[in-house]
């Protein structure tokens, strides 16, 4: 089983890597959709950067939890945008969204680890 969650953090950051090589390119639709969100550039290259340290964060076993429940946020965010404001497909960033919280859930014992190391708690 831990085989196939690896299978899948280095798949799914492969998919964010691709993501945000075209948000970085200005490539279509990531121009289009986030001129209709109002934000411009900025904001589609600040998307870009959080989807590259999530990827990078996701082949990090004790970060790889936490950047799927970040990187399920993002994806909330995209499935939101695409459904109410751009009007494009939900389904990928849906799928991303769900494959992101297995993720998150799979490496749930290195979170706990993780916060409570943050927290002071031994």
């Amino acid at each position: 089983m831990r085989v196939v969650l690896w299978l899948l953090q280095v798949v799914v950051a492969g998919f964010f890597v691709m993501a945000a090589l075209g948000k970085f390119a200005g490539a279509e639709p990531s121009v289009s959709t986030f001129e209709a969100i109002g934000f411009g550039d900025w904001f589609r290259v600040l998307v870009g950067v959080l989807e590259v340290a999530g990827a990078v964060a996701l082949l990090v076993p004790r970060l790889a939890g936490v950047a799927g429940l970040a990187l399920a946020g993002l994806m909330a965010g995209a499935v939101v945008t695409e459904a109410f404001v751009s009007g494009g497909g939900v389904v990928l960033p849906l799928g991303l969204l769900v494959l992101c919280l297995v993720v998150a859930w799979g490496r749930r014992r290195e979170t706990e680890r993780l916060w409570s190391g943050v927290a002071g708690r031994t």
